[in-house]
């Protein structure tokens, strides 16, 4: 189970390749084990060398019209109770589509557009944990790029947990206040209770809602509050429950692949673009385990994309041993 109160020491490396992001769970969640190294590695260096994330192409519509960077629609970054990473740009500034391809229209109000504008540190910002420690070298073979989204100070914000944040945090940002999410146990955990003052506890093997606080203020601190409790209980299992199945030529950003148990992972498609031919390729986001910056992966130095070859079996992605297949795409 992973709760900040119940920790084991990290895997030693030859163990990683086992770790995920724990789902068979009773409540809490499982301790946390290390992110695993992938196949090509670099030593960790504290201050690292940026790269590009993938080579200039030829620009889209939607790439000939980007404004500035507008931090309006992430209010992470207006809670000073937070500590997000300074913003320098954006997914759209910072990475080009490859040469041939180009980003697909979408909806200007769609998680799938917001995603696209997601705000980025500076290039070369490594991949920290909650606690601060280096997990990824901002140099990384396979690190595109750092989200500024805060981590928190627990060890709850990981793989789920962070599309979780992410939807969340769009629909807070257009107003949206029916948001709730499922808990491994099957409980439903909608921000109305919170807001009312009740608050999740441990019953048995299980868990329940109590009256516990104030109503709370209608005010992105005490939401951020409320996400943290939701993670607290909650994992790969209880979000592939609560998602819809879509097939692979309906996939749209803002969906996700994800393999739920012990371990799990999911990882989020952030952008997509579509070439003459229509071969598609995606940008894909991930947190893991201990909670780190959500962050862009890429699947080599020269390209942030990745390629969706329906003759594949699935999607290869850097930090996890085995593809996520076709059918493990969900979206909220």
């Amino acid at each position: 189970m992973k709760a900040d109160t119940f920790r084991i020491g990290l895997l030693p490396l030859f163990a990683l390749w086992a770790a995920g992001c724990p789902s068979t769970k009773n409540e809490p969640k499982e301790a946390s084990m290390a992110q695993p190294t992938p196949q090509v590695s670099e030593s960790p260096r504290t201050v690292p060398t940026p790269s590009p994330a993938a080579p200039t192409s030829a620009t889209s519509a939607v790439e000939r019209t980007i404004g500035p960077v507008d931090l309006a629609r992430y209010l992470w970054h207006a809670d000073s109770s937070l500590e997000p990473l300074e913003a320098v740009d954006d997914l759209l500034l910072r990475v080009n589509t490859v040469e041939g391809y180009t980003r697909v229209s979408l909806p200007d109000d769609s998680w799938g557009a917001w995603l696209r504008r997601l705000p980025l540190a500076a290039a070369g910002s490594p991949v920290r944990s909650f606690s601060g420690t280096v997990i990824l070298p901002g140099d990384h073979e396979n690190l595109a790029a750092v989200a500024t989204l805060d981590i928190g100070k627990a060890d709850l914000q990981q793989c789920a947990d962070a599309v979780m944040r992410l939807h969340a945090e769009w629909d807070w940002a257009n107003g949206v206040r029916e948001i709730t999410f499922q808990a491994a146990s099957g409980m439903a955990l909608p921000l109305a209770r919170w807001e009312k003052g009740e608050r999740i506890v441990p019953k048995g093997s299980s868990i329940m809602w109590v009256p516990a606080a104030a109503p709370s203020k209608d005010d992105h601190r005490s939401f951020r509050k409320y996400l943290d409790a939701v993670f607290a209980w909650a994992n790969t299992v209880s979000l592939e429950r609560q998602a819809k199945k879509v097939e692979l030529d309906d996939l749209q950003p803002g969906d996700f692949f994800i393999l739920p148990g012990n371990p799990g992972h999911t990882v989020l498609v952030l952008d997509l673009a579509v070439d003459g031919s229509g071969q598609r390729m995606v940008l894909l986001g991930q947190s893991y385990m201990p909670a780190q910056n959500f962050h862009v992966l890429r699947p080599r130095r020269d390209t942030a994309w990745f390629s969706l070859d329906p003759r594949a079996p699935g999607v290869q992605t850097p930090f996890w041993p085995k593809p996520f297949p076709w059918s493990s795409i969900r979206r909220l």
